[in-house]
């Protein structure tokens, strides 16, 4: 399966193309704690697939006791939650780096927190009685197309006890309404803390198997990998990172940041799939300072911060860098990696404070 090689230089036609496709959320919408469906971010790999949820039904098959066809009405009868879930692309940042694969040229906005209700994985697996051989549970979704030349469904897998954590839902509804057809209409997975990969669109069919599934979205794509060859590391939880509100107003064509001078709030949020954000640093020209964070909500979401700022006349640049409570700390350059999965390097906005 080859890989498309690495570019330098200016963005091509067909990454132009897939960022018109693959919207990102726009930075100001940091201000919302629930990001609202029509800002939040979007990756779609192959076509948005037409779904009459009066026809639609769920299958669980493979490896469990009693095979299930459930349609979505039924599902809603079940018991359900409502989760804050921060959801980041593993390519967010990537269209940063250089060389660069060519793929969604993400800059920083493809990172987005909504509420999703559905009825948690684990009840629909418990009464289909997964088997305790089964290695793997694999999600189909029903968006077909064609990557690294094979053809294929976009499917993603999870270990039985990932698929059974009580917070992984099989989500109907989003910010109180139902799915729209962009986000996965009328079914999709939610896994909390992993990168958005793992939250399949459009579900039709789950699948526990006897073995480590070898689709190409899970066993080729979705890899850290520094090096050609390099078998690489599974891309899984989200690592922690941190975003702020550009202050000031833009330039239209460039997007620089234009400030007035004297004192100023700076907002931002920061997210780790690890552990709890515990710490988040603010820096004017490499001057760093502690910001205050607001109270932990859910551990699923993104976590407030701000931090008053005094702009002095000239030109400035602000930084940001989260901590979580595992010790992981933002490296303050993108860590190398061939696909650009993964790139938490800290934030840097260049900024015009008026004289």
């Amino acid at each position: 399966m080859a890989r498309r090689p690495p570019i330098v230089g200016r963005f091509t036609r067909e990454e132009v193309g897939l960022a018109t496709r693959n919207s990102g959320m726009p930075l100001e919408a940091l201000r919302y704690d629930v990001t609202p469906a029509g800002l939040h971010y979007l990756l779609i790999h192959f076509d948005i697939p037409y779904a009459d949820p009066a026809g639609w039904r769920l299958h669980v098959t493979g490896l469990v006791e009693q095979p299930a066809s459930i349609d979505v009405e039924d599902l809603k009868k079940l018991p359900s939650r409502t989760l804050r879930v921060t959801l980041e692309c593993a390519g967010n940042g990537r269209g940063q780096g250089t060389p660069r694969y060519p793929s969604v040229p993400w800059l920083e906005e493809g990172v987005s927190t909504a509420e999703w209700t559905g009825v948690p994985l684990a009840e629909i697996l418990h009464r289909a009685r997964i088997r305790n051989s089964a290695r793997d549970v694999v999600f189909h979704g029903t968006d077909r197309g064609f990557d690294r030349g094979i053809e294929h469904n976009f499917a993603r897998s999870l270990p039985p006890a990932e698929a059974l954590r009580d917070e992984v839902l099989l989500a109907y509804a989003m910010n109180g309404a139902p799915l729209l057809p962009q986000h996965g209409a009328p079914l999709r997975l939610i896994v909390p803390r992993w990168y958005g990969m793992a939250s399949v669109k459009w579900l039709q069919r789950i699948e526990a198997i006897d073995r480590p599934f070898d689709g190409v979205q899970q066993a080729s794509s979705y890899h850290f990998r520094r090096a050609p060859g390099d078998q690489g590391e599974p891309c899984r939880l989200m690592r922690v990172n941190s975003l702020m509100v550009p202050p000031g107003i833009p330039d239209f064509y460039s997007r620089r940041r234009t400030v007035e001078p004297g004192a100023s709030e700076i907002y931002g949020r920061a997210w780790s799939g690890a552990a709890p954000v515990e710490r988040v640093e603010f820096s004017v020209d490499g001057a760093w300072q502690e910001a205050e964070l607001e109270a932990q909500g859910p551990l699923s979401a993104w976590r407030g911060w701000r931090v008053q700022w005094n702009a002095r006349p000239g030109e400035r640049q602000l930084a940001c860098r989260a901590t979580d409570a595992a010790g992981n700390v933002q490296p303050l350059e993108p860590p190398v990696d061939l696909s650009g999965f993964g790139n938490n390097g800290i934030q840097r906005i260049p900024v015009t404070v008026r004289g």
